[in-house]
Parts: C-alpha cells; structure tokens; sequence
C-alpha cells in the first residue's frame, strides 16, 4: 500500500478541478495546472476533495499511485502559495540585471551572459546578487534555477559563482607557501 497514493487531497476554496480521460485540470486566479493521469490510477473528485485509486495489481500501477498524488498535491501547492527558488551570486564584479528579455548575467566571462525569459517563470533581483525564482509549476521553478545555476557554480576556493540560498559551499585550502630558507 502506498502511504502517499491513499491520502486524500482537500481543493482550497479558489480553485476548481475537473478530471478528463487525460488530464486533471485545476484552475485558479493565478493560472492553470494540468496533471497528466498515470497508467493505472484513476483519480476520484468527489466536492472538494480528491482522492486515487489503483484498477491494477502491478508494482508500476503502486509506483503511479504516490506519484500521481504528489504532483496534483504540488499543483495545488503551486496555484495557492507558488514556489520560489533563491541563487546568491558571489564574485568581485559579478552582477544580474534583468532585461526586457530576460536576465542579463556578468558572471566572469569576456561577454555577459543572456537568459532569455520563461513563460510562467518571474524574476526578483535584490541587490544585483540575489535573484529569486517564482512560479506555479515547482518542475519549471527547479529546472530554470538549475539552468541558471549550471551557468557558474560556486567555485570551492573562494567560492565565486551561484548558489541556492540554503546550499553549503565546502571550502578547500589554497596551496601553502613554502620559505626558502631550508635551501643553503
């Protein structure tokens, strides 16, 4: 039995679910969210409350239970509350601004870097180092963070370059100098 696949998902007040043969679609006023039906779960709406149920014996069908459940749970999540990411941006010189487009990074490099503007993603610069990342579908948020992140990682010297605001970035000593006055 799937622990997560059997709980039961309450729709606040705002949104509205329906359920087609593909899709769950919930609807609220900050946009939409379709869930894609998984083999061998059947989702059932009954008032404000959503529940699944398996129609096949098999270790996949158990797998799609608790997986269909989490990310309608996420969908949820996300018309309600949205999801944010947070990078920090470290480095002399090292800035973000953000264009009509999308972000301008100078992150190092002989040319500042673009990163042109996703559709359902919103952008918070603080400070010119602080950028965070706001969104209905946790997915997208994760995978826009990654992708900006993945430009300039935080380096373990002195740690130049992107990190999420609750990552630790693991410090490495530089090489010791050694005297002369060994030699004779």
């Amino acid at each position: 039995m799937s622990k997560i696949g059997k709980q039961i998902i309450e729709i606040p007040n705002g949104i509205t679910a329906s359920v087609t043969d593909f899709d769950i679609v919930l609807k609220s006023a900050a946009g939409e969210a379709k869930v894609k039906i998984l083999d061998g779960v059947r989702p059932v709406l009954s008032g404000s409350s959503l529940s699944f149920e398996t129609f096949r014996n098999s270790q996949q069908a158990r797998s799609n239970w608790g997986t269909l459940k989490a990310l309608t749970a996420n969908a949820v999540i996300g018309l309600t509350k949205g999801f944010e990411k947070t990078l920090i941006l470290e480095g002399v010189g090292f800035r973000i601004m953000e264009d009509g487009d999308g972000l301008t990074l100078h992150i190092g490099f002989s040319h500042p870097v673009l990163y042109p503007k996703t559709p359902g993603i919103s952008f918070e610069i603080e400070k010119n180092s602080i950028l965070k990342i706001k969104g209905t579908d946790k997915a997208l948020v994760g995978k826009v963070a990654a992708e900006i992140r993945a430009m300039k990682k935080a380096e373990p010297y002195k740690g130049k370059g992107f990190r999420y605001s609750d990552e630790v970035v693991r410090r490495k000593a530089g090489k010791k100098s050694t005297t002369s006055a060994s030699a004779s």
